[in-house]
């Protein structure tokens, strides 16, 4: 099991540079979680693609429904107090700290993009491409 972030899941369910990387990750691992806070997070991706004009209506709601049925069953809670310390001594987003905090209480690395969190947190943070 791995944890990805909001933007690893878009990578698969849009068309963009890092989709094939996204495609070849839930390839070799199909157990993905994250917390609650990526069905918000996922959504307003989706929005902006509804205000781009680049996707229709009834197709965010398909691949948000695809994205949910992914990670049904995958979706936690985490603490906010380990949250908080996270983003205090990281400078990282309490958002992106979710992502973190959720790794580390289940024990394994999360998969991301993000260049803060990579860099804040070498140990547990992965890019893409190397996972």
């Amino acid at each position: 099991m791995i944890v990805v972030d909001s933007n690893v899941l878009a990578y698969l369910y849009l068309p963009g540079e890092h989709s094939a990387k996204a495609d070849a990750l839930l390839e070799r691992d199909s157990e993905w979680a994250a917390p609650v806070l990526w069905r918000s997070e996922f959504r307003n991706i989706l929005a902006g693609y509804l205000r781009r004009k680049t996707l229709r209506f009834d197709q965010v709601l398909a691949i948000q429904s695809e994205a949910e049925s992914l990670m049904a069953g995958a979706e936690f809670d985490v603490a906010s107090p380990y949250v908080l310390e996270l983003a205090r001594d990281s400078g990282c987003s309490a958002y992106d700290c979710e992502f973190v905090a959720l790794a580390v209480d289940l024990g394994t690395q999360l998969v991301t993009m993000d260049r803060e969190l990579l860099r804040a947190f070498p140990g547990r943070a992965v890019a893409l491409g190397d996972a």
